[in-house]
């Protein structure tokens, strides 16, 4: 089983982001999972440009290192999504690379993963960045658990008193994967963004016949 965790804190070693995302998956780790973790800002990811070419070609326009991540987290069973919160949303990093994962939000890539999301605001907005990180977890197709939010302020042991709740979060993120834990209200969410992603499938089924034909099969377009 692998775990892939990724964040887009700016501070890069320094971020208690990126501790909290890397004990969540040492939790993982203990439960015989192979994990990994991406920087995003170790990444050069060119911003949408809205073009669609994605969509109907499944290639996009920016040669830049977005598709290398991409993969990486498709290769992945389970997913860690962690985030600061500034100005009450995700860092601008995250963002630019969540708008484009546009074409496997299109196609469903993740259909399947289990994921999990963290946040680390100052004070306020922690709940809504993990709902937001969980909202793309359903939007790709996955499974997501409950998340965690850490108000750090100006308490420099904040983030290290929520290190055994991140652990025990790896660990039951493992735990799911390996049992398929039926998730039923998400299931419901999940169907209802088919639906809808269902007639891009469609108007572009001429430029991605595999993709047209996989989502026949699987009785997601009729």
């Amino acid at each position: 089983m692998h775990i892939c965790g990724i964040h887009g804190s700016c501070r890069g070693i320094r971020s208690r982001t990126r501790k909290l995302v890397s004990w969540v998956r040492e939790g993982a780790g203990q439960q015989g999972a192979e994990v990994e973790l991406i920087d995003l800002t170790d990444s050069r990811i060119t911003p949408c440009s809205a073009c669609e070419r994605c969509s109907q070609t499944g290639q996009c326009m920016h040669p830049d290192d977005f598709s290398g991540v991409c993969e990486q987290l498709r290769a992945a069973d389970g997913l860690v999504l962690g985030s600061p919160v500034y100005i009450d949303h995700v860092t601008g990093q995250m963002k630019i690379f969540i708008d484009r994962l546009a074409d496997a939000i299109h196609y469903q890539a993740f259909t399947g993963k289990y994921g999990c999301s963290v946040s680390t605001p100052w004070s306020s907005g922690g709940d809504e960045g993990v709902s937001y990180l969980n909202h793309l977890l359903y939007s790709l197709g996955a499974y997501a658990l409950d998340g965690m939010s850490v108000a750090l302020e100006d308490d420099e042991t904040a983030i290290f008193d929520a290190r055994q709740r991140a652990l025990n979060m790896g660990r039951r993120l493992v735990e799911s994967i390996r049992n398929r834990e039926p998730c039923p209200e998400q299931e419901k969410i999940i169907a209802e963004n088919r639906a809808f992603f269902a007639r891009i499938g469609k108007e572009n089924r001429l430029w991605r016949p595999r993709e047209y034909e996989g989502w026949i099969r699987r009785g997601w377009i009729r």
